[in-house]
């Protein structure tokens, strides 16, 4: 992107103070820089950003330009579509239906949609964990002809839906917006209503969710974020807006980063499912194998750090997001942009993430510090040995010391050192560190005792 066009990423920050608890200037000011450089390196014009901490809503910012003709600035008030995050919320209708024995997970399609493929065979389940086995209808990152016309849930089901499958179902994992049209139209034929009446029921009016809203039916307004795309490193250009009824029940919300913050909030508190339907929901869905395959119900399940992590990106035509909670930890990071194609959510959320964990230790900056002046008297072959154990001290012999200032020394200044995890193992304090030069980054692990002893000291080249 040139510079003239990104330049306004520093100057059009606006950001809302909705709430008496905030996250402290020093952190807000590391996400603000974090996110104006994001912006900056990969050309996204825009950016919302809404942090949970301790279970509340801590943080909302908005970054860049919403609309690039105007010039209008993003808000944090302002609704962007959150594309396939919209699943989860496909997902939570099923799981309340089920709470109330209208159906059944285990249930086959055919009780309900007999005419598709192997209906005796898929079950909800398997659609809703990517595991049925029907084709995709939009694997994509564009928008093609055909769906610049509206179209029916009946007719997307007709025409990938009555293929063979791809795979037995519960075979294979594959990503598939086709299985959440399918969800929806059981969804909408169970509850006795459209799924966003449904929704808008159990889950958007409990939650004071006010600013949702569905861009199947109606592309968003003047007074939100213009939908923009890129041909390869080209200008920002606006993108075309897809036809109604291709979204339904896979992509079709939007709403501001705030409300979305409110539905991770409920996920972490467990206020709107019953906790046996949020443990399916965050479960690991297994193949029949047995490998696991790192998706549960309209959610991905991971480990960052150590940490339990429910994310999910998305993508429509014009836009991208990102939504990562950590229930154990009580936080969540919401991050919407306006350009499709893009990492630039996940890169924004990473980073708000590696700053939320890393201030959670208040010894964590201390120990930064110590850990930079060792790695800088290794580049001279010097070694301070009282902050070692004894262990520590005989890993680094006369040889090590040597290779350590041969290999490292010529390095130079790091530009970044910066603590990038941290977890527990083996009664020690496991701290990992990303450290970073013009051409080479490095990863240093380290282990410290109780006692404040440094038992590890290991530096690799980083991935």
């Amino acid at each position: 992107m040139r510079k003239t066009v990104i330049a306004f990423v520093a100057i059009a920050a606006v950001t809302a103070v909705l709430h008496a608890q905030e996250l402290p200037a020093d952190m807000r000011a590391s996400i603000d820089k974090a996110a104006a450089d994001i912006l900056a390196k990969t050309g996204a014009p825009s950016a919302s950003v809404a942090v949970v901490r301790d279970g509340k809503i801590v943080y909302e910012h908005a970054y860049g330009l919403a609309n690039l003709e105007t010039k209008m600035p993003a808000s944090p008030q302002m609704r962007y579509s959150i594309g396939s995050i919209s699943k989860q919320f496909t997902a939570a209708a099923l799981l309340m239906l089920a709470e109330e024995g209208k159906l059944s997970l285990d249930d086959k399609v055919i009780r309900w949609l007999p005419d598709l493929t192997r209906a005796g065979d898929v079950t909800i389940r398997q659609m809703l964990s990517m595991t049925s086995g029907y084709q995709d209808f939009w694997p994509q990152d564009y928008v093609m002809p055909m769906m610049m016309q509206p179209v029916t849930a009946p007719e997307i089901a007709a025409g990938w839906a009555k293929k063979p499958l791809d795979f037995e179902p519960g075979a294979k994992w594959q990503y598939s917006n086709t299985n959440y049209v399918i969800a929806g139209m059981i969804a909408e034929k169970v509850a006795g209503m459209p799924l966003l009446d449904y929704l808008q029921k159990r889950v958007f009016v409990p939650l004071h969710m006010t600013t949702v809203s569905n861009t199947d039916a109606a592309p968003l307004g003047p007074e939100d974020p213009m939908r923009y795309l890129r041909y390869a490193l080209g200008p920002l250009r606006r993108a075309p807006k897809e036809g109604q009824g291709w979204m339904f029940a896979a992509g079709e919300l939007a709403m501001t980063a705030h409300d979305l913050a409110l539905w991770d909030i409920s996920m972490i508190d467990q206020t709107i499912l019953k906790p046996s339907s949020y443990r399916a929901m965050e479960t690991e869905v297994e193949l029949n194998n047995g490998v696991g395959s790192r998706y549960g119900l309209g959610v991905g399940i991971g480990v960052a750090d150590g940490r339990r992590v429910i994310s999910h990106g998305g993508e429509v035509s014009g836009f991208t997001a990102r939504n990562e909670v950590y229930p154990d930890d009580r936080v969540a990071i919401v991050v919407l942009t306006n350009m499709d194609a893009t990492s630039t959510p996940a890169q924004i959320a990473t980073s708000i993430s590696k700053t939320i964990f890393a201030s959670n230790d208040p010894a964590t900056p201390k120990t930064t510090d110590q850990m930079r002046k060792i790695f800088d008297e290794l580049q001279k072959g010097h070694i301070d040995r009282t902050q070692f154990t004894s262990n520590a001290n005989a890993y680094f012999d006369e040889q090590a010391i040597k290779d350590f200032a041969a290999s490292l020394g010529p390095l130079g200044t790091p530009q970044e050192f910066v603590q990038s995890g941290q977890s527990l193992r083996g009664g020690m304090t496991l701290r990992r560190y990303r450290i970073k030069f013009p051409t080479k980054t490095l990863a240093l692990t380290t282990f410290i005792m109780p006692d404040g002893k440094i038992e590890q000291y290991q530096i690799a080249a980083a991935e």
